[in-house]
């Protein structure tokens, strides 16, 4: 018994965890006065989300891009994309 609920919770761990990675970026030396975000999700990575810097900086109104931020989270079912970007 001591063994199945243990294996009941290293599965539950498993299936709960998930992993993020944030990738920084500099595009120019502009200055930042605004920002702009765009996300996605994908259930078991399967479609397309455009989450490029364009739609980012159409949506936060930004002609010149300075910086970007890239980040994904990977869970077991769904996986999150999110763009920022800074800038004037």
């Amino acid at each position: 018994m001591k063994k199945i609920s243990l294996l009941l919770g290293a599965g539950l761990v498993f299936l709960v965890s998930s992993c993020t990675v944030v990738v920084p970026g500099v595009a120019t030396n502009n200055k930042i006065e605004k920002s702009g975000e765009v996300e996605g999700k994908l259930f078991l990575r399967l479609g397309n989300v455009d989450i490029g810097l364009y739609q980012a900086a159409k949506n936060g109104n930004i002609d010149r891009i300075a910086t970007y931020d890239y980040s994904v989270r990977a869970g077991l079912f769904i996986t999150k994309y999110k763009t920022i970007v800074t800038g004037n």
